[in-house]
């Protein structure tokens, strides 16, 4: 058996330059342990990704004080390594025979413009639906999101503690029918509702808690300068610059155990590393299906016998839009009698989609270059959730740009088959995931309990990402890093404080105390 080296000793190995990794690799690398991130693609950022230099991925950031808690933590401020615009528009909501809806980071003003879009009724409507979801948004953003290992028993004493989120919660509801009976208008409905999609669900089928994701969204949107993957790039940068090394093109072929533990990973060209802590920043579901070994199947195994979350359609390109009056974010409806969550329940690429359409170069304080960058994404099935339809550019293009002609959106030129990401290519983006993007699905009352936590059953391995708790999205993945680093700390020093070193003099001396100090953790 070849012996690990002693300078292996504390040594952390994340596998994935994600935001779940990145946000695990900076407090660590901040506190000395020597920490090498291992990237399988060209460039930091994992979702948070850009094609042909338009994001690809995520484009809304949210829970701004996840990120400037994160620089915080290591001495750094968030803004003296990113450009941030907030956005006076959340996003404009488009509907095939209305005029558009624009809502705001200010309530009062929302309310005005629902007033004005659909009548007094769904302004006094809206009020108290905003009220709820943000009771439940701080009901439940300490004890469940920003805690890392929440269970049934202390949700519900906290719940009993306090009886109100009961009723805000709508036990037993779907969100769906908590939209029902929350608005009169449809289109009020159709809006509220594609909240479920941030995770990757439905609101035919995820619970009314769900409601509270409006809130996080109704604190405040800000647009990155040059990208999401900016921000990536950032944090990147500032782990080099504390110490931390980030390998890319290094594709992680297995896992290596030894005693119970971790001892290192396999790469495909055969280099053989070694680790005391290894972070799988990936879909959890890969490393239960082994393809990261037999000696990680057993971890995260709800990951293969739980639904996926949705995948999407996701085109990227640069052109000329037509002159409509767009914003940073926009989302496009279809009919609100279609219900195109029931045909992807079933499989099948919705046929009257609603499209978001991020327009990049807007909201940035500049004036509109001539070609612009966009981003448009479509929510589909998962691989696993597949019927039997191809999923080939012509019926995606089809689904696409002639419904947004229906609004008097086009663009010139239309975009070419290397501008589209499909489910088929996420996978191969993302081995593991089913083209997923969100991880486990979010439906059933109980889905936010049922995803893995920071620490496994193995010694060493720790997990982080969206795959993972508190679960999808940029804010949430970069919580489940913190998770991962808070618990690394806590393990590490726990065995430091066990170990007891005899000098030279038969002086018992405890090596914790030259160990790093964990950090105070948002979750404390």
């Amino acid at each position: 058996m070849m012996k690990k080296p002693r300078h292996s000793s504390g040594r952390v190995i994340v596998i994935g330059a994600g935001i779940g990794g990145l946000a695990t690799a900076l407090p660590l690398a901040h506190r000395g342990f020597d920490v090498t991130i291992l990237e399988r693609h060209a460039v930091p950022g994992g979702k948070m990704r850009q094609v042909n230099g338009v994001d690809a991925g995520p484009t809304v950031l949210t829970m701004l004080d996840v990120f400037e808690a994160l620089f915080d933590d290591v001495g750094e401020a968030l803004t003296d390594h990113v450009d941030l615009v907030p956005q006076d528009i959340l996003a404009r909501h488009w509907w095939p025979d209305s005029e558009p809806l624009d809502l705001f980071p200010d309530r009062t003003r929302s309310a005005e413009a629902i007033k004005a879009f659909a009548g007094p009724k769904a302004r006094s409507e809206f009020l108290s639906f905003a009220q709820r979801a943000a009771r439940l948004f701080e009901g439940f953003s300490d004890p469940m999101m920003r805690q890392a290992e929440p269970s049934l028993t202390a949700l519900t004493t906290h719940v009993m503690k306090n009886p109100s989120l009961i009723r805000d919660m709508g036990v037993g509801q779907t969100l769906k029918r908590l939209l029902a009976t929350s608005f009169t208008d449809p289109r009020l409905r159709q809006l509220f509702g594609r909240y479920a999609t941030y995770v990757g669900g439905s609101p035919d089928r995820s619970p009314a808690l769900l409601a509270l994701v409006w809130d996080a969204e109704a604190r405040g949107v800000w647009c990155v300068k040059g990208g999401m993957s900016a921000l990536a790039k950032a944090i990147a940068s500032l782990i080099q610059t504390k110490g931390g090394t980030i390998r890319t093109n290094a594709t992680v072929k297995k896992i290596n155990t030894a005693f119970g533990g971790v001892s290192g990973v396999t790469l495909t060209t055969g280099e053989t590393l070694y680790a005391d802590q290894i972070v799988f920043n990936g879909d959890p579901r890969a490393l239960a299906l082994g393809l990261l070994g037999q000696a990680t199947a057993q971890t995260a195994t709800i990951t293969a016998k739980r639904p996926r979350s949705h995948s999407a359609n996701v085109w990227s390109f640069a052109s000329k839009p037509s002159d409509l009056p767009l914003v940073h974010h926009n989302v496009f409806f279809s009919d609100p009698g279609k219900n195109e969550f029931s045909e992807i329940e079933r499989g099948y690429i919705p046929s009257s989609p609603t499209l978001y359409v991020c327009a990049e170069d807007r909201g940035q304080n500049a004036p509109n270059p001539q070609t612009e960058r966009f981003e448009i994404i479509m929510n589909t099935p998962p691989l696993t959730q597949r019927a039997a339809q191809p999923e080939d550019y012509e019926i995606c293009h089809t689904r696409t740009f002639p419904h947004l002609r229906r609004f008097g959106l086009s663009f010139s030129p239309e975009p070419g088959p290397d501008s589209l990401t499909t489910a088929k290519s996420f996978e191969t983006l993302f081995p593991g995931s089913a083209g997923s993007l969100y991880g486990q699905s979010p439906h059933g009352m109980a889905a936010a309990l049922e995803r893995p936590t920071a620490r496994t059953s193995i010694k060493g391995l720790y997990l982080a990402g969206g795959g993972t708790h508190p679960g999808a999205g940029v804010p949430m993945a970069a919580l489940s890093g913190r998770h991962a680093a808070a618990a690394i700390m806590t393990d590490r020093t726990s065995i430091s404080k066990s170990r007891k070193t005899v000098t030279p003099g038969g002086m018992s001396m405890g090596s914790a105390a030259t160990e790093p100090v964990p950090f105070r953790s948002s979750a404390s």
